[in-house]
């Protein structure tokens, strides 16, 4: 479900990051080869050790192309790949967006297709986790800037007035049992997670913040869905209520959704 309503735009974000390994591999060969001979008036043994602790970090980052690769040519990825994979990301975000800047690819872009990249790791693990334990996170700027209900410690203070997605994010959230937060912040968001302890979370927001929480909560399991900015950016947000449907149900246990899914059926039919 979740591939038909994301259009991929990985290539960017892979593209970077190759190209980010293989001159963080030559950065590594150059500062050994430089240390050879110092290395070894210490001891003999010296560059045979740096050398392998060398091939060690390429092989790692090396792993972590091939893990991420495999993962969007939809090739099952064993474990070891899949935490060398994140790793890589972690260690070569942002020299991709060094790389960026030098052949003036916006910042904005790297994210989307970073989000993206992440997106399909997730869905390459085919999660699978009760209504109650996946968590809906958002940031405040989803919410109508002049609505006076306070909704950031206690988002069951929403009326459900329509008037923004809050609302339509909450009945989703009553729908499937997950846990919803509206958080100002990052700092907020990760409390919210800490005392919330999900074990999967679909989190709404710009490509900042979706990037550096995606990579805040790892190993947690985050599907990340973009919001529609009408008024320009963190201001009277919204977000398409498919897409993030979709993404709850590809974490919601099978049977659960049936049985939710027949739930909502029957009581459609009674009204």
């Amino acid at each position: 479900m979740m591939e038909d309503v994301f259009k991929p735009k990985k290539r960017i974000f892979m593209a970077l990051t190759s190209f980010s390994a293989l001159l963080g591999a030559l950065m590594v060969y150059v500062v050994w080869k430089v240390t050879v001979p110092g290395l070894a008036q210490i001891n003999q043994l010296l560059p045979i050790i740096f050398g392998l602790f060398s091939v060690i970090i390429v092989f790692a980052l090396m792993s972590g192309i091939l893990g991420i690769v495999m993962a969007l040519m939809g090739i099952p990825v064993i474990r070891f790949f899949f935490f060398w994979a994140w790793k890589a990301i972690n260690i070569l975000f942002p020299l991709a967006v060094v790389l960026g800047r030098i052949f003036n690819i916006p910042r904005e872009k790297i994210e989307q297709s970073f989000i993206e990249v992440s997106n399909n790791l997730v869905l390459q693990h085919k999660v699978k986790v009760p209504g109650n334990r996946i968590m809906i996170l958002t940031p405040h700027c989803i919410q109508r800037d002049t609505c006076v209900h306070k909704i950031t410690r206690n988002v069951e203070n929403c009326h459900q007035c329509g008037g923004c997605c809050v609302g339509s994010m909450l009945a989703l959230a009553h729908k499937y049992g997950c846990s919803f937060a509206v958080a100002t912040g990052g700092t907020l968001a990760r409390q919210m997670v800490k005392q919330a302890r999900p074990k999967a979370i679909v989190a709404v927001a710009c490509e900042r913040d979706l990037t550096s929480g995606i990579q805040d909560v790892f190993p947690l399991p985050v599907l990340g869905v973009l919001n529609e900015r009408p008024f320009g950016p963190c201001f009277n947000t919204r977000v398409d209520m498919h897409k993030l449907e979709a993404a709850v149900l590809t974490f919601l246990d099978d049977e659960e959704a049936k049985e939710k899914n027949a739930e909502a059926a029957k009581q459609a039919n009674e009204k």
